[in-house]
């Protein structure tokens, strides 16, 4: 995993909306996967979804760290860096981060 200087924006975030897609539920849209933003929480839908909120949100804020929000997957993403930079270990079909779970940068 590569080398990360914007971990320290990681925040204790809530999932907002955990529903799913802020962006998606409010215009009726569909999406593929979500991110979850862990500077704020933010949930917004993949680059494979047609409207791509999770990098709209990014380019919008500069809140370069994210997670997927989908059971099974424990990446953690930082769109600055372009590069996987850790891992959020989670429990079978949790979703989002959980506190004190994050790995940064190490091989696991």
């Amino acid at each position: 995993m590569a080398a990360c200087t914007h971990l320290d924006q990681v925040g204790d975030v809530a999932p907002q909306p955990p529903e799913g897609c802020a962006e998606c539920l409010a215009s009726g849209g569909r999406w593929v996967h979500l991110r979850e933003c862990l500077t704020c929480g933010h949930i917004g839908c993949c680059d494979s979804s047609p409207s791509r909120h999770a990098t709209a949100h990014y380019r919008a804020t500069g809140h370069p760290i994210v997670t997927s929000y989908e059971p099974g997957e424990d990446w953690i993403w930082c769109y600055q860096d372009e590069a996987v930079v850790g891992t959020a270990a989670r429990p079978p079909g949790q979703r989002g981060l959980i506190p004190g779970w994050l790995h940064k940068g190490e091989k696991q």
